[in-house]
């Protein structure tokens, strides 16, 4: 080949000058958002600002690794950093106990720590604007005031060593809550029933009335239907105690009875129908006719007269509770027993919001300017079932609806009726105080596909659910480690995973082990559904045993219809005979006795071995010659001699003791001849 001319430049080195050409040129023309730094040198660096598409600034960022929070934080205060490079290694062992989750006495510790701090909690503020501040004003107070936050935020968690939930990190979500509480005349947040303090904000109720003395707040307890009346009264008595205005709803029943109300209207359209075919084909004369129409007439005179009737009764019933309730509602007194903890309908939702309606204008300007609808602003964490409770409303599916948090984006405005409008605001995870994120799994906080570690989770619903409960639900059967082998009587959240794994089939590939993170993914998937319930009782002084606060749930009622049926077929296959009573599943889902290991029905086995109608000893073929096989003799023999006859051993006794104390020369005797023989 030719030799390589000294001024031919290769394919590489084009390359590289075009980049860096491209890079240079390009420079000079980024000047907003970039960021420069200077080092100790003298030399300056340019950081270019981060472009990103509009749906990607959307994105609910609730969790962020340390190093993506440290560039966001960098990224808000304008500044650059340089990278250094430090060995922080933490190992964890899991012999002894699950590193994911507390003690009982460690989470008492934390929790009395967190409410001597919990009025540092708050949210984001709005820094105030004008009809003259421009949009990059905006924008820039915006940025310091969320900047702010979060430093306050991070002082709780490296200062004070406290654990805080996955909060909102993203500012383009806090603006959506900003929009939807200036624009409501009632914030209502939705939280769900299970564990409703994890979902309340305190200090969003306080920052609804900083801006806006008039605005009010509303804590819609959703499904509801989840618990229990008893569970229901405990948790409305602690509500009224600290001054909460609250209700229960539940969407899914509204979403019941809806569909319910659909197919009965539905099946009189069709009697209807066949009605009008038959009387068309029976007879075409016209006095038939006319007598139709009459009737037909006189229905549609008194349907109007019902629908009339019902409006005015519902006007009575919204003058009736705004005279009655509705102060007492809001305003602090608390509301009848009976009232404090009935379900409320998708009617008595419509009618609560009407209540909070602006005052209608006085005057002349009532003729000129309209009355403006009641905004109603939907706020809560995601997942809690605003989407549902909007459906609900509507009676058809108007918004979009998915288990997986952060299904919404923006907030949407949308019209329940000439006088009331809904703002839906994104899922909001606002700051919280958390114990682990096991927790806030369990509770649907953190999706459940994204999952990476699920020991921690698993070992909760372990904890919480009996295992009775867990057998009969799933139709398997959890193999506990035995106490005398240092199990504790109840089962891990490994050995669930692997009974429910085993049960459905979950296999790794290669080596055919049970498959625990497959089998995590589906039973925490039916905790956050409600297949599995559990309830956390309202904190109180002493507190609350959360197991009895959740006695009714556990019980054959509240399996599904199959295994109903299985529980019954089992039940009575036991009573006939042609099944083993010891391997039916329990009707009643009493709590098992703890199992006996294999070292315990060995000890069994060998200890009680079938013979003449009583068990006998099996001893090893050299008792004769150990201590326990040889035979009492002396003293010994003659205290279990009396003992045996009921004889006082003292009395066996000589008066007279021999000490042998003779001449030790008297023992020395000589022997004869036949003392050898």
């Amino acid at each position: 080949m030719p030799p390589k001319s000294k001024h031919a430049a290769g394919l590489g080195n084009a390359l590289m000058n075009d980049r860096f050409k491209n890079h240079n040129s390009n420079m000079h023309k980024q000047s907003a958002g970039q960021i420069t730094r200077k080092d100790q040198a003298g030399n300056n660096y340019i950081t270019p600002a981060k472009k990103e598409a509009e749906w990607m600034k959307m994105r609910s960022v609730t969790e962020q690794g340390a190093l993506d929070e440290f560039l966001s934080t960098a990224e808000l205060a304008g500044t650059d950093f340089t990278a250094e490079k430090m060995n922080n290694v933490k190992i964890i062992h899991t012999d002894q106990k699950n590193p994911y989750l507390l003690s009982a006495a460690e989470e008492r510790g934390v929790v009395k720590k967190q409410n001597s701090k919990r009025a540092r909690l708050t949210v984001p503020r709005r820094p105030p604007w004008n009809a003259s501040t421009t949009a990059q004003e905006l924008d820039t107070r915006e940025r310091e005031s969320m900047l702010e936050w979060r430093r306050g935020l991070a002082e709780l968690q490296e200062v004070d060593d406290l654990l805080l939930t996955p909060f909102e990190r993203n500012l383009e979500v806090w603006r959506q809550l900003w929009r939807v509480i200036e624009r409501s005349d009632l914030v209502v947040q939705i939280v769900d029933a299970r564990n409703p303090l994890l979902f309340r904000s305190d200090d969003l109720e306080r920052y609804v009335k900083e801006v806006d003395k008039k605005k009010r707040n509303l804590l819609l307890v959703n499904k509801a239907d989840m618990m229990t009346l008893e569970q229901r009264q405990a948790w409305a008595e602690y509500f009224v105690q600290n001054g909460i205005n609250f209700r229960f709803f539940s969407a899914e029943l509204a979403k019941e009875l809806n569909e319910a109300k659909g197919n009965a209207f539905d099946g009189l359209e069709d009697e209807a129908e066949e009605s009008e075919e038959d009387t068309d084909s029976e007879s075409a004369d016209s006095e038939v006719e006319e007598e139709l129409e009459a009737q037909g007439e006189k229905l549609a005179q008194e349907t109007k007269k019902v629908d009339l009737q019902d409006e005015k009764d519902a006007d009575e019933q919204w003058v009736d509770e705004e005279k009655v309730g509705a102060e007492a509602e809001l305003d602090g007194v608390p509301l009848p027993v009976a009232e404090q903890t009935r379900i409320l309908t998708t009617d008595d939702l419509e009618a609560l919001f009407l209540k909070h309606s602006p005052a209608a204008p006085e005057g002349a300007e009532a003729a000129e300017a309209p009355r403006r609808k009641t905004s109603i602003g939907l706020v809560g964490y995601p997942n809690v079932g605003k989407s549902s409770t909007i459906n609900a409303l509507l009676g058809a599916k108007k918004v979009s609806v998915s288990a997986t948090p952060g299904k919404t984006k923006h907030f949407q405005t949308i019209h329940l009726s000439d006088r009331v409008i809904l703002c839906d605001c994104p899922g909001l995870v606002f700051p919280n105080f958390a114990t682990t994120k096991a927790e806030l799994v369990c509770n649907g906080v953190l999706p459940i596909d994204q999952l990476r570690e699920y020991t921690g989770p698993a070992a909760l619903v372990a904890q919480r659910i009996p295992q009775a409960f867990l057998e009969a639900i799933y139709g398997m059967k959890i193999q506990m480690r035995p106490i005398e082998e240092g199990g504790t009587g109840f089962p891990t959240g490994e050995e669930v995973l692997k009974a429910y794994a085993r049960a459905r089939g979950f296999s790794t590939q290669g080596l055919g082990q049970p498959d625990e993170s497959r089998a995590a993914r589906h039973i925490l998937k039916d905790y956050v559904k409600g297949k599995l319930l559990f309830c956390h009782p309202p904190p109180q002084e002493p507190p609350i045993d959360a197991h009895h606060f959740n006695r009714d749930l556990y019980d054959a009622g509240h399996l599904p219809q199959k295994r109903r049926a299985q529980q019954a077929a089992n039940a009575e296959a036991a009573l006939t005979g042609s099944q083993d009573p010891s391997l039916m599943d329990d009707p009643d889902l009493v709590p098992l006795p703890a199992p006996q290991g294999a070292k315990g029905q060995r000890l069994d086995k060998q200890f009680f071995t079938p013979g003449q109608g009583a068990g006998t000893v099996v001893q090893p073929f050299h008792h004769k010659y150990t201590e326990h096989g040889k035979e009492l003799s002396g003293r010994k023999l003659k205290v279990m001699t009396a003992l045996e006859k009921d004889i006082d051993p003292a009395e066996l006794r000589s008066s007279k003791k021999k000490h042998f104390k003779g001449n030790k020369r008297a023992a020395k005797k000589v022997r004869t001849v036949g003392d050898y023989d």
